[in-house]
């Protein structure tokens, strides 16, 4: 059986758009090739991915559920820590399940508008984890920098507008992804060298003129990524800068203690997903295989291991999920 992600009611008009038969160009199956080289070995390439995927779900539902049921934790930092634990279960969802179904099960086939659709929901929630990573950055620099307006500058007020700018860019923004590509034509090349719906590798499927596709896609990574990485490079630097004249070093160390997490998340997310994209363009020495095992690791350590990292250095939650479980 074919795992596919779900959609959402949210993508009912999506669905009826890439549906619409009007538009005269037939919709071919996709298939999927899984990891490119790494056919006979996949199934043990599943186990690890498996194991992300089930750490992703726990993880993220636990963090949701503490942050919901504590009034105590209804604060910046944690409530933008719930936005990004509901992104990341998304994210892992409409990936995770039919990648292991390629790997296991090898339902290489999905739907034209099935792929379109998963497409769509994986870089419009990466754009929009990248929106509240800035968000959580941007929290870490009132709550050191201006500490006594904490509470004032980002009251739930703000913090509420902040979720709506992050979710409506994500959806303004990657909503021409499957529609433009509904405008190309596809021959015979249906099979996508890839364990998912990636945009690039779809459109390099193209025999059709793609250049409008293609350039749109840079614009929209340069657009994303370039201001959030400047956004959150010059929070940090602020905070640095900061930090750095606090004259205790027990406050210091304290100061880089509560950044340090987030940190280590940002680079997580960024360095996989910049390697893939610059491996599309310019890395045609890369591996296939290698560019494919991160591409689909970039969609699935982050999720899982935001849990961990902000369970592990976040003292509130960690003292909650000890007294979730704890059993006398």
């Amino acid at each position: 059986m074919t795992l596919t992600p779900f959609p959402s009611s949210s993508s009912k008009p999506l669905i009826m758009a890439l549906s619409n038969s009007s538009w005269g160009i037939p919709q071919p199956s996709f298939s999927l090739v899984g990891i490119p080289g790494l056919e006979e070995t996949q199934h043990w390439i599943a186990l690890p991915l498996s194991v992300l995927y089930l750490l992703a779900l726990v993880g993220n539902v636990t963090i949701i559920f503490i942050i919901w049921t504590d009034p105590s934790l209804h604060q910046p930092m944690y409530l933008f820590l719930a936005m990004l634990a509901a992104i990341d279960l998304v994210l892992t969802s409409s990936t995770a399940p039919k990648v292991l179904a390629v790997l296991l099960a090898h339902a290489h086939e999905i739907g034209y508008t099935v792929c379109l659709i998963q497409m769509f929901f994986i870089h419009a929630f990466s754009s929009m984890e990248s929106g509240v990573l800035v968000a959580m950055a941007l929290d870490r620099y009132v709550a050191i920098c201006h500490p006594l307006h904490h509470s004032t500058i980002l009251h739930p007020g703000v913090i509420g507008h902040i979720g709506v700018a992050v979710l409506m860019r994500g959806l303004l923004l990657l909503t021409p992804f499957p529609i433009l590509l509904r405008r190309l034509v596809f021959c015979r090349a249906t099979v996508i060298g890839h364990a998912y719906c990636e945009h690039m590798a779809v459109v390099k499927l193209a025999c059709s003129d793609a250049t409008v596709n293609r350039g749109y896609g840079l614009a929209v990574a340069l657009l994303v990524v370039g201001l959030d990485v400047l956004a959150i490079g010059i929070s940090y630097g602020l905070i640095l800068q900061a930090v750095l004249k606090v004259s205790g070093g027990e406050a210091r160390l304290k100061a880089f203690s509560t950044c340090g997490s987030h940190v280590c998340v940002i680079l997580v997310f960024y360095v996989p997903g910049m390697f893939s994209f610059l491996t599309h363009r310019f890395g045609h020495h890369v591996p296939h295989h290698v560019h494919v095992l991160l591409a689909t690791l970039y969609l699935l350590v982050p999720p899982a291991l935001n849990p961990l990292v902000y369970g592990v250095k976040t003292r509130q939650i960690r003292q909650r999920v000890l007294r979730v479980f704890y059993v006398k």
